[in-house]
């Protein structure tokens, strides 16, 4: 009982001195983001199995994906936003009236309306002032408005961006209609610190009705910015299972609900006990194996081998647990080598109602982690090089690429 008055102290005192909105709303991006992920490729029959285990677990929206690029997207939005998800179902589109159609078109009933602000991606991608930047985003929101549609507002790399132009942009965006207004740290440049900076400046200059986050884990800080913001008053924190997403992915939803429910005494309203069969579902499609000491979805989450470590685990599990495994539909894992304990044996053997004595204990260790250290890593290394052979080079082969060239008939001098 005093540990558990100790928990719920800790939890009233953390939101009493944070900003945490009482109503989040968890956007996941999986489907778009995640799948613009190197290597990544979701069929719409994958979107919509996805897509369905997220709202199932209580996701509020998902961004089922652009359905301008492709006639096959186009079909696994169309098929998403059909399903009759209790999710609100979300397409994006840049700020070009034939993308605003293409959502219009799909059914969805969310929009994300996204452009450029940096100075380096006016300059060198877009090739277009802010004047024009404007311009297309209070024509593009408006369209959308006029359909009917919930409109959240993006600019891409937002926090390099001159911030009196993100003001007047969003300030205006917001006026024209925009229901929600996002913030992106697309680069994953920002620190917990500078991100409470920028976004109590944003709201100082902005006063967003509606404020969401899209943090990118370029330097390791997707999960650490995504909550600050939260702390901020962001109500919507935009995610991606597994951490997938473009470079070094997305903050990861796993990691932001688990934070959000255990550290900060917040309810999300998504079925934390599911989040493990959801992380497999996603590894699988997408094919992105989950890293073995991922935070609480990786294989070794839930995993002791350290004799110091299992002894303590075994007398009370919140030595070396910060949360039950069942809490996030994982189970414990006592693993026998190299660093395994007379404990871990004892408990074992309990598994067939066995007993021994202390001699027969030590004998027995001793084989255990003798057995370890002499393993072979032939299969270990072999399955490395598969797999670096996969994620070096994802997508297609030069060979691949240079058949389909000579296959469509671009040949030397020819243009």
């Amino acid at each position: 009982m005093a540990e558990e008055r100790l928990v719920e102290n800790f939890h009233s005192e953390t939101a009493a001195a944070r900003r945490i909105p009482e109503s989040l709303v968890l956007w996941d991006e999986t489907l778009r983001d995640g799948e613009q992920m190197p290597g990544v490729h979701f069929s719409p029959e994958e979107k919509l199995r996805i897509a369905e285990l997220l709202s199932e677990i209580g996701v509020g929206v998902i961004n089922a994906g652009i359905p301008v690029v492709s006639a096959e997207e186009a079909e696994a939005v169309h098929r998403v936003a059909h399903a009759g998800l209790s999710a609100k179902i979300l397409a994006a589109a840049r700020t070009v009236p034939a993308d605003v159609d293409a959502v219009i078109r799909s059914g969805a009933t969310h929009i994300a309306i996204f452009v450029a602000a940096s100075h380096v991606h006016l300059k060198y991608k877009l090739r277009m002032s802010q004047a024009e930047v404007h311009a297309a985003a209070l024509v593009t929101v408006r369209q959308a408005k006029d359909a009917g549609l919930h409109v959240a507002f993006v600019t891409e790399d937002t926090v390099r961006a001159p911030f009196d132009f993100v003001e007047r942009l969003y300030r205006d965006v917001q006026d024209a209609g925009a229901d929600r207004l996002v913030v992106a740290d697309t680069v994953g440049i920002m620190t917990p610190l500078t991100f409470r900076w920028y976004l109590e400046e944003f709201e100082k200059r902005v006063h967003p009705k509606d404020l969401s986050v899209h943090c990118h884990n370029d330097f390791g800080l997707a999960t650490a910015n995504t909550l600050t913001a939260v702390e901020c008053g962001a109500r919507a924190p935009q995610v991606c299972v597994n951490g997938l997403g473009e470079r070094a992915g997305n903050a990861s939803l796993e990691e932001v609900v688990l934070c959000l429910e255990s550290l900060y005494g917040s309810s999300t309203g998504i079925r934390t006990d599911r989040i493990h069969e959801l992380s497999r579902l996603v590894e699988e499609t997408a094919g992105v194996p989950i890293a073995a000491n991922k935070a609480l979805v990786g294989y070794n989450a839930f995993s002791h081998e350290a004799g110091i470590h299992t002894h303590g685990i075994l007398a009370h599990t919140l030595t070396y647990e910060p949360l039950q495994p069942e809490v996030v539909g994982r189970r414990r894992q006592m693993i026998l080598g190299k660093h395994t304990g007379k404990s871990a044996i004892v408990e074992k053997l309990k598994e067939r109602g066995l007993t021994a004595t202390d001699p027969l204990l030590l004998e027995l260790l001793g084989r255990v982690k003798h057995d370890t250290e002499v393993r072979s890593k032939v299969d270990l290394r072999r399955f490395l090089h598969e797999y670096r052979a996969l994620f070096e080079r994802p997508g297609l082969s030069d060979d691949e690429f240079w058949t389909m060239v000579e296959a469509v008939g671009i040949r030397p001098g020819k243009s």
